[in-house]
């Protein structure tokens, strides 16, 4: 009796189902896991990914769909990069099409021609850069960061995590050129990634200064075509250096030899929608399993990072001076309590950014909060302007002549009257980076300020611009967001004022205190970089706060030392482990009455807590209500283990298909 014998190709598709789907395979098709393939999906086609080679199996009565298309001849994505994006979808819990479709540019999504095109505009080779004298510091972390490297594999002996703990100004970029320089000369590639998109150009600049036309960018701010470029370039080893923010993670190579997270500390690493995965985190990962070192580096490490050098996990590299000789600023308190108040900002400091302009230098006035005031009040009966879609207010935007809600982007035109007792006594209530601007411009005429923050900077090369403007000193005075906090090198600037840190200070989130530190150090670091005397002045109501003196009188590694403290004896990250399961719905008893059942499906492991469901700390945002449960667990295996068991189940659960639900796996705060 004859058998019949079908081929079968497991094939990822970019579905929200935790699994692959097999497909039958015409006998004249060749194919290669990690190829793209055009497959039947429901009542439509989508371009998949094949899993593994086709395999022989006899021929049953279920009915397989057949493979349409074959878009590779090979593999697209490397066996390392198929392995890498399974290890994300297990371990962030998350379906496995869509986890690849994140690895791919969009042009390769949509199954467009995988092909490398010749550059329209073959870039000048020039010569490359010197490196400079290192600083003793600096020979040492170096020193720190090559152990390990041999002459029988021409770089190392594989894996290393290493920790780059340096101050502002210390030099920590040219240690990860030289770290670049060593692996460049064995032949191997080089992955930096950066928290945020206006950090790229400067440092993609100096890395091609010194090592030319084989450093490429990779951002959403790039044309698609551009990234699909340097996404295949990297991948056939024609790149040599890609400098790109979170999702460059996902870049192939060709032989990766060392990775770079610069800023590792910073939360935007951290993804906040669909694949909620940490860029730093999976290029940790990412180097273990290419047997690649990698760099890890901060003026102000996560308490995360800072606990595994502490352990002996991460190497741990100082830098306490800066490259030239003059000491960072320090910070000085100004009390504003009952300081009248000039659009936000005080008289002493007014007097300091006048004194700093007279004598040739920058001004750099810091706030973390965008648009012209927080609140529209009335001075009559006390309404505020509320969002209609969130549990929030709306911020006035008085250049855009709008109200908007910066939680959901809900807009409305600035009322003239109040909405509750008719009255026209409305007044813009606290600042924002628009108010603080046009304080300085009456303050300061014929000064030229700029602001700095996304509703001033949309267009693409825009900033860019503005900040060569800064460097050559036709920008007086900045005003900025977090956008400026971090990263930049300006010579000129000599003055900075953190004009509101006292909205940090109580924030509702466990890592509220980790960031206030974190952001006052790297916005201070901003002064004084190029050795000019320079003044940090920090307004505050708060100037007893423990843990705002506590930074100023031992800097950053004092507080994260004390909140350390806090965090073991309270059992939070870096000492346990979190696993955050959010709902929506229409209704909040929707949201709760399904994680109510999750809790119940729950299997019952001795080392994971479960708290909640409760509330979400926003209840209510762009029209749905939200709730959540929170998995803390003492042992990482152990919340794997009950994470894997349970979620791919939550979908049949009885009230799944009534909410939106998410998993998110070491979330970065609990909002």
């Amino acid at each position: 009796m004859l058998v019949k014998i079908e081929r079968l190709v497991a094939v990822a598709v970019p579905a929200p189902l935790y699994t692959s789907f097999d497909y039958r395979v015409g006998d004249e098709l060749i194919i290669h896991a990690g190829a793209r393939l055009r497959v039947p999906f429901g009542s439509r086609q989508v371009v998949g990914v094949a899993l593994g080679t086709p395999a022989q199996r006899e021929a049953t009565a279920r009915s397989y769909k057949t493979v349409v298309e074959v878009l590779d001849a090979g593999a697209l994505l490397p066996g390392d990069m198929l392995g890498l994006c399974r290890f994300a979808a297990e371990y962030y819990q998350h379906p496995i099409g869509e986890t690849i479709a994140t690895a791919l540019p969009v042009g390769l999504r949509q199954g467009r021609a995988a092909e490398i095109k010749p550059p329209k505009r073959p870039p000048a080779e020039h010569a490359a850069e010197a490196a400079p004298k290192l600083t003793d510091e600096q020979q040492r972390a170096l020193v720190i960061l090559r152990d390990g490297d041999g002459p029988s594999t021409g770089l190392g002996t594989g894996f290393a995590a290493s920790l780059v703990e340096g101050i502002t100004g210390s030099g920590k970029t040219e240690l990860y050129l030289q770290r670049a320089a060593d692996v460049l000369a064995a032949g191997r590639q080089v992955l930096v990634l950066v928290p945020e998109i206006g950090l790229t150009p400067q440092l993609a600049e100096r890395f091609a200064r010194r090592f030319g036309a084989s450093v490429v960018s990779y951002h959403s701010a790039m044309a698609e075509g551009a990234r699909t470029q340097a996404w295949l370039r990297a991948r056939d080893g024609a790149a040599g250096v890609v400098i790109g923010t979170r999702s460059a993670v996902f870049v192939p190579f060709k032989d990766l030899g060392l990775v770079i997270v610069d800023e590792e500390h910073d939360g935007s690493f951290k993804q906040h929608e669909g694949l909620r995965y940490s860029a730093r985190d999976l290029a940790i990962v990412r180097a273990q399993r290419a047997r690649a070192p990698v760099i890890l580096g901060s003026a102000t490490p996560s308490l995360e990072t800072l606990n595994n050098a502490r352990t002996g996990r991460y190497r741990h590299a100082r830098l306490t001076r800066r490259v030239h000789s003059v000491a960072p600023p320090a910070i000085r308190l100004l009390d504003i309590r009952s300081r009248p108040l000039d659009h936000g900002m005080s008289a002493p400091l007014l007097e300091a950014i006048g004194r700093h302009l007279d004598a040739g230098g920058q001004a750099l006035l810091f706030i973390n909060r965008r648009g012209y005031a927080p609140v529209l009040l009335c001075h009559d009966c006390g309404w505020q302007a509320p969002c209609k879609q969130c549990d929030a207010r709306l911020t006035l935007h008085r250049g855009r002549g709008r109200l908007i809600c910066h939680h959901c982007g809900a807009q409305a035109a600035i009322p003239v009257m109040c909405g509750a007792c008719g009255s026209k006594a409305l007044m813009p209530v606290g600042q924002g980076t628009e108010r603080i601007e046009t304080g300085l411009r009456d303050a300061f005429p014929g000064k030229r300020v700029e602001r700095f923050d996304s509703d001033r900077i949309r267009r693409r090369g825009e900033l860019e611009k503005l900040l060569g403007d800064i460097r050559s000193g036709a920008i007086h005075i900045l005003v900025g967001t977090q956008m400026l906090a971090k990263g930049h090198d300006f010579a000129g600037l000599s003055l900075v004022g953190i004009l509101d840190v006292d909205q940090a200070l109580y924030g509702n989130d466990f890592r509220a205190i980790e960031r206030m530190g974190q952001l006052v150090t790297q916005v201070a670091g901003r002064a004084g970089r190029v050795g000019q005397q320079a003044e940090v002045i920090l307004q505050t109501h708060e100037t007893k706060h423990p843990e705002l003196l506590c930074l100023l009188e031992g800097g950053y590694p004092a507080l994260a030392e004390r909140l350390l403290k806090h965090r073991k004896t309270l059992g939070l990250p870096p000492y346990s482990h979190l696993a955050l399961l959010r709902a929506e719905g229409p209704a909040l008893a929707q949201a709760l009455a399904f994680l109510t059942e999750v809790r119940e499906a729950l299997p019952r492991e001795p080392k994971v807590g479960v708290l909640g469901p409760v509330p979400a700390p926003m209840e209510r945002l762009a029209g749905r209500y939200r709730a959540q449960l929170l998995l803390q667990a003492s042992s990482r295996a152990a919340l794997q283990r009950l994470l894997a068991a349970a979620v791919p189940g939550f979908d049949k659960l009885p009230t799944a298909r009534k909410v939106r639900w998410s998993v998110d796996v070491d979330p970065v705060d609990l909002f």
